[in-house]
């Protein structure tokens, strides 16, 4: 995969109303002042609650007051084609992060003759797990939190070992201001990770 072309996916696990649209239109608006690393971006929910919906007004607030005013969003739901179109897939918290895995795991065992689908115990069982390929040679999106990728281009040695994004939609207006902060901070490091394995020619140590 080109260094030029990495496609970020952001997920939130249920009503895909706060965090995920929040977390898309920040990091679109950080790719379009800073980089040509990423081509597509997307959110969407592991649920199927308010799909075609719009984010949350106070979403849409938040990003008013820190200028971001040009982003539309409908709600959906993540699909297994997500897994074969998108590079990354980012999770807000440990939850989702887990119902993703499952996903990605049960794209990745397709096609797999003689094996069966099962189920993992835990986060670690995945981490442990190759990254990359399914058994017919197809690339599938890599998993991880939002928030497993630090400022100087690092990358936690576990998956899902980062900061989660808490959901802010039982709370008042500082919830979405934390969220909207978490969101510029775990896009500029994504960034730089990306940077980072371009100069490594694409191959980055995970240790």
């Amino acid at each position: 995969m080109a260094i030029t072309d990495f496609r970020a996916n952001l997920q939130h696990r249920f009503r895909q109303a706060g965090r995920s649209p929040m977390a898309e239109a920040v990091f679109r608006s950080v790719v379009a002042s800073s980089t040509t690393l990423v081509g597509d971006i997307d959110s969407a929910g592991t649920a199927s609650y308010h799909t075609l919906a719009p984010p949350d007004s106070r979403t849409m607030s938040t990003l008013r007051r820190h200028s971001v005013t040009d982003y539309e969003h409908a709600a959906r739901t993540v699909t297994k084609e997500d897994f074969r179109t998108f590079d990354y897939i980012l999770a807000m918290d440990g939850n989702n992060l887990r119902d993703l895995l499952r996903v990605r795991n049960s794209v990745l065992t397709t096609g797999k003759k003689g094996s069966s689908s099962h189920a993992a115990s835990s986060v670690s069982d995945y981490s442990a797990r190759p990254i990359g390929s399914s058994g017919s040679g197809e690339k599938i999106a890599e998993v991880r939190l939002f928030g497993d990728f630090g400022p100087d281009g690092t990358i936690q040695s576990r998956v899902g070992g980062g900061e989660e994004v808490q959901d802010p939609y039982y709370g008042g207006a500082q919830g979405f201001e934390e969220v909207y902060e978490q969101a510029v901070r775990f896009s500029k490091a994504f960034l730089a990770y990306l940077a980072t394995k371009g100069k490594a020619g694409g191959v980055v140590e995970e240790s």
